[in-house]
């Protein structure tokens, strides 16, 4: 079985559209699938395939130390497709105690399905990374704005270290460098990259210095740049890419940048999954082209994470290659051929369009505001040891 986790560094980005969305596309494909909803605490999954009065989930299972798993696997009524509701409203849900967690992995690790969507909590906390690393290709969804890439770098920087905390042997030299760097306020574990680190773990223990190096190369996290609106911001995922290349020592792969649609907000409204609601849009078909990426990908990158550092085989080259930059262009064009339509028919009025235009102005106001007072902040630490 092939796991998918889907996370954000932060919420409101549209993993959960990509999560449900994508389960349904992988399941038209001819796939058994399931989609897990591990946003515990705030699950909201069930409202986007448009099931009501979920009473049963996650949250009911771990508070019943004998309940069956399989009992809160639902059919849905989109064929090929499971569904594993969250916390059901259960209070607590949010904060699993590790054996909670462990009986959770287990039983989701015992599914039989072609592939595992999970659909993971926002944010770099305990859960959403250990959930994470249960495959070794999760998907981190991120939108052009300066915060919202900053957090998904974020993200990518805890995967890394929590993947290595998990991988080092206890006691080991290599864990001791670690915790001598976490230890170090001034040049510890926030300034230094992780091939330096890597570096000063190769002088000290140099055969876990390897298993590091191999659990890190498992690693292939996949992007997803969604509520774009000029082409030109795909190149902001190359950059994040890049990042993380050069300070965190992985590979993220691109696959795929989402236009803003404003038909997901009536979709949502409707309880019905934008595929559903308007198959033919450009987000649809934007949706549609991730999913084929992962089926094309899914032999090579579906292993559990913890199974290769145990010493199974990881190979083949990084999938989702294409250029993020005329994937970007030419859905543009298609989303203006859309537009023009909509107009000529008298489907969208020229008014309708100068209000949704005002609007996303106001928003982009917002966003450059906030963007200005976060720069603000990161550069008031080099000026101040500039003036000391």
């Amino acid at each position: 079985m092939v796991t998918i986790p889907v996370a954000s560094g932060k919420g409101g980005v549209g993993k959960s559209l990509l999560a449900v969305n994508l389960s349904i596309a992988l399941a038209e494909a001819g796939r058994r699938v399931v989609l897990v909803d591990l946003d515990l605490g705030a699950s909201n999954a069930h409202t986007m395939l448009g099931l009501r009065g979920v009473s049963r989930g996650i949250g009911t299972f771990l508070s019943a130390p004998r309940a069956a798993f399989q009992d809160i696997v639902q059919r849905t009524e989109y064929d090929g497709l499971w569904f594993v509701p969250g916390d059901a409203e259960m209070p607590g849900t949010a904060a699993l105690a590790p054996a909670q967690k462990r009986r959770l992995v287990r039983c989701l690790e015992a599914l039989d399905f072609d592939l595992m969507v999970l659909d993971l909590g926002p944010g770099a906390g305990p859960n959403p990374l250990d959930f994470f690393l249960m495959g070794t290709a999760g998907i981190v969804v991120s939108t052009p704005a300066l915060t919202s890439l900053l957090n998904a770098y974020l993200f990518l920087k805890n995967v890394v270290f929590r993947a290595l905390y998990a991988t080092l042997p206890a006691r080991s030299p290599a864990l001791a460098v670690l915790e001598r760097m976490r230890r170090d306020r001034e040049a510890g574990l926030a300034r230094a990259t992780v091939p330096r680190i890597l570096s000063d773990i190769a002088r000290e223990d140099p055969v876990n210095h390897a298993l590091a190096v191999q659990s890190l190369a498992r690693l292939k996290p996949r992007l997803v740049l969604n509520l774009v609106e000029d082409p030109a911001e795909a190149e902001k995922m190359e950059k994040l890419r890049g990042s993380a290349r050069d300070y965190l020592g992985i590979e993220c792969s691109h696959l795929g940048v989402m236009f803003r649609d404003e038909l997901q907000a009536v979709a949502l409204g409707s309880r019905v999954p934008i595929l559903r609601y308007k198959p033919g849009c450009v987000l649809s078909r934007e949706l549609y082209r991730v999913a084929r990426k992962i089926l094309a990908a899914a032999e090579e990158n579906g292993a559990p994470w913890m199974e290769g550092v145990r010493g199974e085989a990881a190979g083949g080259a990084s999938a989702g290659a294409a250029d993020p930059a005329v994937e970007a262009e030419e859905d543009y064009k298609a989303m203006r051929r859309d537009l023009e339509d909509l107009l000529a028919t008298g489907t969208l009025s020229t008014a309708d369009l100068v209000e949704s235009v005002r609007a996303q102005q106001i928003e982009l106001a917002a966003l450059r505001r906030e963007n200005a007072q976060l720069r603000a902040r990161l550069g008031r630490p080099e000026r101040e040891a500039t003036r000391s």
